[in-house]
């Protein structure tokens, strides 16, 4: 199989840039690379979409389970942000389900220039064994990790609190691996950059 070739569209100018949509071989476009993934329904698109200041990179949808593809991102001429199809949808057929589940394991594990894997889990609910095994595959890949805890707006503060530290105890997170996010109110965008910046030498 051949490698698809980037497409380089612009979406902010040269500061945001799409490169391409890649459901199988995903192309190397020579930049670190910062992979988001979770759940269907967790929000991981409004999340990249705030932290790149845009609404029109990562396709916001009513539907879970929309992203079924590798979608690239070039920022800034200085790192690659790579969104992984979501996964434990439970409407999507098994069948897609083992395709993405392939898609994303074998990108988080074989792909070089990646340096940081940044994955998002809803407080509001209890620990996933999904999310677990996920979690726990980064680590034996010795690949560094980032958790936010989306949508703590919808939480109140002491209680979003608490089921920050229920997450740190369940997926055996520091502090500053597990950060409180949100893409309504912006909790959590400058120390996630922070530490994005500081995975990719920015």
């Amino acid at each position: 199989m051949s490698t698809p070739t980037l497409t380089r569209k612009p979406i902010a100018g040269d500061r945001l840039v799409f490169l391409g949509s890649f459901p199988d071989t995903v192309p190397v476009p020579g930049l670190p690379e910062v992979a988001f993934a979770g759940r269907s329904n967790v929000g991981k698109s409004s999340a990249i979409n705030k932290l790149l200041g845009t609404n029109k990179a990562a396709r916001v949808s009513s539907t879970p389970g929309r992203t079924q593809a590798v979608n690239l991102f070039e920022v800034e001429k200085r790192l690659v942000l790579a969104d992984l199809p979501g996964y434990g949808f439970a409407k999507v057929p098994p069948e897609v389900q083992a395709r993405w589940k392939d898609l994303v394991e074998g990108y988080l594990v074989e792909r070089e220039p990646l340096r940081l894997a940044v994955v998002l889990l809803d407080p509001r609910r209890k620990p996933q064994d999904m999310d677990a095994t996920l979690i726990w595959g980064l680590r034996e890949a010795r690949i560094p990790l980032l958790v936010l805890a989306t949508k703590v707006d919808k939480l109140k503060r002491s209680k979003a609190a608490h089921q920050l530290k229920l997450l740190r105890k369940a997926y055996g997170l520091s502090v500053e691996e597990c950060l409180a996010f949100s893409s309504l109110d912006g909790t959590g965008v400058k120390q996630a950059w922070k530490i994005i910046d500081a995975a990719v030498g920015g």
